[in-house]
């Protein structure tokens, strides 16, 4: 539906909604905060469909807080944060695999466990940095409207690598994921591809809640890609798929933030999950 000019009671013309349309493109900003949102909404999607499938929906939001200890270590010792957050989750991921495997565990019990006790590590670390004075929330919190190009080039080569990695195990590891047994009859490292497998959700993880924050961060890599598993007939159509809804939410979310004035990550968010319901309502009409 067109906007409405509230004086004539009549839809604008198309003029005006192209002015509309075009106006928050000449922010620099806004340009930069729609490229972010493309480029997590693929990542996540490479990530998140394999998330959806193994029910492993819990991880994003474990991964985001349990590099706590990473950050926290990296500015006692004055390193990179990111780096940091980086080492704390694959150490997480391989802490999951470890606790899962030998503990005879379900992956969602050693994400609870690994997950407490490395936040709970990282809130001792903070509470010993007496002079932290590092604004976390800008970490954990992100914020699509302050990335930087810098951001950009570097959500793009995660993408590429991530991928590639994907694309270059995924027969393997669809194979040792749904049918670990016969994975190891023919000689597959079922353990070491769940652990990669672990290791790149993180790495995802840590970078999008960087760009975007924890709550769009989650929602890419799990409403999307559940909207796309209730209407995608097969892995690459699933990827494929939550990519497109998650870079549709985003975009739509970002216009309506600007033209409203609301939090960007939560307005998206609030889009992400009005889709999931449509692609829903749309599955039960099957």
């Amino acid at each position: 539906m067109l906007p409405l000019d509230s004086s004539t009671a009549r839809p604008l013309d198309p003029m005006t909604l192209m002015t509309w349309l075009t106006d928050p493109l000449q922010f620099d900003f806004f340009l930069r905060a729609l490229g972010a949102v493309a480029l997590v909404s693929v990542l996540c999607a490479l990530v998140g469909a394999w998330v959806v499938l193994r029910g492993l929906s819990y991880i994003g939001d474990a991964m985001s807080h349990a590099v706590l200890p990473g950050i926290v270590g990296a500015f006692l010792t004055g390193g990179n944060l990111l780096l940091g957050a980086l080492v704390a989750a694959v150490l997480t991921a391989l802490g999951i695999g470890a606790v899962s495997q030998r503990g005879g565990l379900k992956q969602d019990s050693a994400i609870g466990i690994v997950f407490v006790g490395m936040f709970a590590l990282g809130v001792v670390m903070l509470s010993r940095a007496a002079t932290f004075t590092t604004d976390l929330s800008n970490f954990l919190i992100g914020n699509p409207l302050g990335v930087t190009p810098g951001d950009l080039w570097g959500a793009l080569l995660v993408t590429l690598v991530v991928g590639g990695i994907l694309t270059a195990v995924q027969k393997e590891l669809l194979l040792a994921s749904f049918d670990p047994t016969e994975a190891r009859a023919i000689g597959l490292p079922v353990r070491t591809l769940e652990s990669l497998l672990l290791i790149l959700i993180g790495l995802v993880v840590v970078l999008t809640v960087q760009l975007v924050g924890t709550t769009l961060s989650v929602s890419l890599l799990i409403t999307s890609s559940a909207a796309a598993r209730l209407l995608a007939r097969s892995l690459r159509k699933m990827i494929l798929l939550a990519a497109v809804l998650g870079t549709v939410g985003g975009v739509v979310g970002l216009y309506l933030s600007y033209y409203l004035d609301t939090a960007p990550g939560a307005t998206i968010v609030l889009v992400n999950t009005a889709i999931f319901l449509v692609a829903l309502a749309f599955r039960r009409r099957e």
